[in-house]
């Protein structure tokens, strides 16, 4: 069974800007692209920080105001002083960046958004390289599937590929990504993993079974010692 991965529904092309880019680009650049935050890279594409509408933001809110300084200023004020006043990328930037790689799973990407309070993920290579984006959207994208896409990979990737459960025996039917299962198998175990399964198909749900078996090989004989069971 097909198991989504950020590599899977990242952006590749991903607008980027370097250290020294003026503060005016990167607006420009966000509105252009129709952006919310845009990865800082060196020469290399390595990721050295994030500017996003939240980092602006703070020349906003300063504008017009005098430069108020405090004796005992928190990080927090002091962060927002400094990014009101910066006039270029790396002055601006949230560093170090939180990311991802290609190969984690869509779960695991979302956790770490809701641990870090971020929004996107820039994806890095082994090297380190930015390979791509991705965002809250981009995971939410895959639970928007069509009805018969989920259907053919619980049809080809549940019940042949990992069951072999001949065509015809189950039919499966899914609407608004609920899924499903009517027919006969072997065993009752592969009733029961086929529900799990198909659970875990993107896009999926809810699973309803009406699944029959010919065979319960999940009960467990029990003899008295000493006594052979007999087959």
């Amino acid at each position: 069974m097909r198991t989504w991965q950020v590599g899977d529904v990242m952006t590749v092309d991903v607008a980027t800007v370097d250290g020294q880019t003026p503060y005016r680009e990167v607006v420009d650049l966000l509105v252009r692209r129709g952006i919310s935050a845009v990865p800082v890279v060196d020469g290399f594409r390595r990721v050295r920080g994030v500017v996003s509408e939240a980092d602006l933001l703070h020349k906003v809110e300063r504008a017009g105001r005098p430069d108020e300084r405090r004796i005992f200023e928190g990080r927090r004020r002091r962060d927002a002083r400094v990014k009101a006043d910066a006039m270029v990328a790396e002055e601006l930037m949230t560093a170090p960046a939180v990311t991802t790689h290609p190969g984690a799973s869509l779960p695991a990407a979302a956790r770490l958004m809701d641990r870090e309070q971020v929004k996107r993920l820039p994806v890095l290579d082994d090297l380190g390289r930015l390979v791509g984006i991705v965002t809250r959207a981009d995971l939410l994208r895959v639970h928007l599937r069509r009805d018969s896409e989920i259907r053919e990979d619980v049809v080809q990737e549940v019940l042949r590929r990992v069951l072999a459960v001949r065509d015809g025996l189950v039919t499966v039917r899914v609407r608004h990504g609920e899924v499903a299962l009517d027919g006969r198998v072997d065993r009752r175990s592969s009733a029961e993993l086929a529900v799990r399964l198909a659970g875990q198909v993107s896009g999926v749900t809810q699973v309803v079974s009406t699944l029959g078996y010919e065979v319960d090989d999940t009960v467990t004989l029990e003899w008295a010692p000493g006594v052979t069971p007999v087959a």
